[in-house]
């Protein structure tokens, strides 16, 4: 038996749950894929740690969530709790839009996420800043 890391693992039912989007999720994919939303790239069903993102807006280190009836539940609301904090720790910031939202005020959904990325902080650079020279 060959072992499969988790990695491979996370990417193959990333694979699973894009085939198997639920109809909200595929309404607003067809919104925000190919940078439809002025010109900004979204993914969708995408790996983070132990985590599969509805969406993620890797400009913005946005993720959004479309949650269905099932979230409501309490085991579920602190699932989803637990991710969020996670997620925040690491420079992502999560909206959540309910289901019923989305099959019901998709143009108002739509203009939230754009409002959101576009209100976004820049994230932070990587490395020491540049050296300072001499004109």
């Amino acid at each position: 038996m060959t072992y499969a890391p988790k990695r491979t693992v996370a990417r193959a039912r990333a694979r699973d749950l894009r085939r198997a989007m639920t109809l909200p999720e595929v309404l607003l994919w067809q919104q925000i894929r190919s940078r439809r939303l002025d010109g900004i790239r979204f993914r969708r069903q995408h790996p983070i740690g132990p985590y599969i993102l509805d969406f993620y807006c890797e400009d913005a280190r946005l993720a959004v969530e479309v949650d269905g009836e099932s979230h409501s539940l309490a085991e579920a609301v602190a699932h989803d709790r637990q991710r969020t904090e996670w997620l925040n720790t690491r420079g992502i910031s999560v909206l959540r839009i309910p289901a019923r939202d989305v099959l019901s005020e998709l143009a108002a959904v739509v203009d939230q996420i754009h409002r959101q990325v576009r209100d976004q902080p820049p994230p932070p650079l990587r490395g020491p800043p540049p050296p300072v020279g001499e004109d």
